[in-house]
């Protein structure tokens, strides 16, 4: 692949680095660095034979990708949410597979037990969990009810100290190696509760999904539950209804929102070089005006991009982001990502499809990625009824 150690330079239009800490730098450029050492010289090959690289958990902890922005004493890296965002960015430069390994870990198993898990649920799990020696997922979406939470039919029957869990999941990563499973499901009052749930307790599965096309170097699997007694010990106190899992949500998602801008910041690095190297009719195909036209735009999409994710980001610090803000950040990212990946693909020209180029895979992880943690139609709803205070939904 010609110039790939340059993949990783910055395109920074508008200085947004100039708005970035000294701590913010530290840790992109940590991250950035493992990613061109551990990620980028297999995540092709690993993508190829659809399997995951399962050995990069371990790194991934010892980087400090697991919370970033948790507190250091729970596991996590102590850091504020600009941080977070910028480790997130890097990790998806490398691949949305590699993100999503981290932001299930951080913000939907390791945030939902900090918020609202117990002292003990805490001790217990978080360090494990942020060292990566325990690995989780989050179990929220079933095989009939995605968009819609609510009606989720997994759910538990008290008995006496244990409450005994039937259902299933859909959708879910890192499940068929997960050690625990942050699951949500309803009490026999209607009422929606989260439950710790560990590997190795009987009824519990977590069979395998085969066949994608997108996100092949993510695993994942559903979550079965048959008779599974979980101790009363094993449900998280601090929450009821659907405000735990939707809070869990929103933070994966501002991840996302952060995340998408490396893939497309990899696609555009990749197209710009092509430009300059790829000769047609005497002259660098970057000479002409139709090229520059999806360069000129793609850059001006992710600089926009840029500028919306930094102002969440101050917006989360100050503890003021909401999860409609969260909810346009994460669908206009991520749809500019798709984009990007798809006009790149089409200055590589034949070369695009290729995977001696990043552009195809992430294109195609991009496709998942508009459509977890809530749909890029759900994501606009979500806006249509902030600003009109009218719900689409009902």
């Amino acid at each position: 692949m010609a110039h790939k150690e340059d993949r990783y330079q910055a395109h920074d239009y508008y200085l947004v680095d100039e708005l970035l800490t000294d701590e913010h730098k530290m840790a992109r450029a940590a991250v950035r660095d493992w990613v061109k050492q551990a990620v980028t010289p297999i995540i092709e090959d690993y993508a190829n034979r659809a399997e995951c690289p399962v050995h990069l958990f371990k790194e991934l902890g010892e980087i400090g990708a697991y919370g970033p922005s948790l507190p250091v004493e729970y596991g996590g890296g102590g850091m504020d949410e600009i941080a977070y965002g910028v480790i997130m960015q890097e990790l998806e430069r490398g691949d949305s597979g590699i993100r999503s390994m981290a932001s299930v870990q951080g913000s939907l198993v390791m945030y939902p037990i900090f918020k609202y898990g117990s002292e003990e649920q805490k001790k217990k799990y978080l360090p494990k969990l942020g060292t990566g020696e325990l690995i989780g997922c989050f179990g929220l979406t079933e095989p009939d009810h995605g968009s819609n939470p609510a009606g989720m039919v997994t759910h538990v029957k008290d008995d006496g100290d244990a409450y005994i869990l039937n259902g299933a999941k859909m959708w879910i990563t890192n499940s068929p190696v997960a050690d625990i499973a942050v699951v949500w499901a309803k009490r026999e009052d209607g009422k929606i509760i989260g439950l710790i749930v560990e590997k190795g307790m009987k009824g519990f599965s977590a069979p395998e999904i085969h066949g994608k096309w997108s996100l092949r170097a993510s695993i994942t699997g559903e979550l079965v539950f048959e008779d599974v007694r979980v101790p009363k010990t094993n449900v998280l106190p601090g929450v009821e209804g659907l405000k735990g899992p939707l809070s869990c949500l929103s933070k994966a998602r501002y991840g996302i929102a952060w995340g998408a801008i490396g893939a497309a910041l990899d696609c555009y690095d990749s197209a710009l070089r092509y430009s300059k190297e790829r000769i047609q009719f005497g002259k660098p195909i970057g000479q002409f005006q139709l090229t520059q036209k999806k360069l000129a735009e793609m850059i001006t999409e992710i600089t926009k991009a840029q500028l919306l994710a930094w102002r969440l980001g101050t917006l989360a610090n100050e503890g003021r982001a909401t999860p409609a803000q969260i909810s346009m950040a994460k669908r206009n990212n991520v749809l500019m990502a798709l984009q990007v990946a798809r006009e790149a693909r089409q200055i590589h020209g034949g070369m695009g499809i290729t995977n001696e180029y990043p552009v195809m895979r992430h294109m195609m992880n991009l496709e998942t990625v508009l459509t977890y943690e809530g749909t890029h139609d759900i994501h606009l709803l979500i806006t249509g009824m902030d600003v009109t205070g009218l719900n689409a939904f009902k």
